[in-house]
């Protein structure tokens, strides 16, 4: 077994035995070397965001002491959530090595289907209603951004 999934799964099993939120673990790896890892604590938490593979973005980061971790590889125990996988295209982390799939997971009750349906257009979410408010004033907020000398882009 892969050394980094074998730390990966053991955040998983960890999470399990606390009782700290899902069955998923997550490590984060530079160089060969292994930056962080984490595993679900949305229960211990009570945090829906608080997802192995996010976490262990947030202390990669932090230990890093920068947001580009393009140079980094990340371990999964699942196929991420499209959060997740949100995370890990913004932290531009180049490699993504996961075990079981999004299928696999929604078998044990980690259904993430309707947000694939809805981020395809195929589906709305009825749970969420979603209304653009003051849209000119909010747009004004993105051009004072804009124009500011020495803005840093991410």
């Amino acid at each position: 077994m892969n050394e980094f999934m074998r730390q990966a799964l053991e955040e998983a099993r960890i999470g399990i035995e606390k009782d700290d939120g899902g069955p998923f673990g997550a490590v984060i790896v530079l160089n060969g070397e292994v930056v962080s890892k984490a595993h679900n604590e949305v229960l211990k938490r009570n945090d829906p965001t608080a997802h192995a593979e996010v976490l262990a973005i947030r202390e990669a980061s932090s230990i890093l002491g920068r947001y580009d971790l393009s140079d980094c590889e990340i371990y999964s125990t699942s196929e991420p959530c499209p959060m997740c996988f949100s995370a890990i295209f913004w932290a531009r982390i180049r490699r993504l090595v996961y075990g079981t799939t999004r299928e696999d997971v929604a078998e044990i009750g980690f259904d993430d289907s309707l947000i694939y349906d809805v981020i395809r257009g195929d589906a709305e979410l009825e749970q969420l209603e979603m209304v653009s408010l003051d849209r000119e004033g909010c747009r004004g907020v993105l051009e004072e951004w804009r124009r500011k000398p020495g803005r840093r882009v991410y």
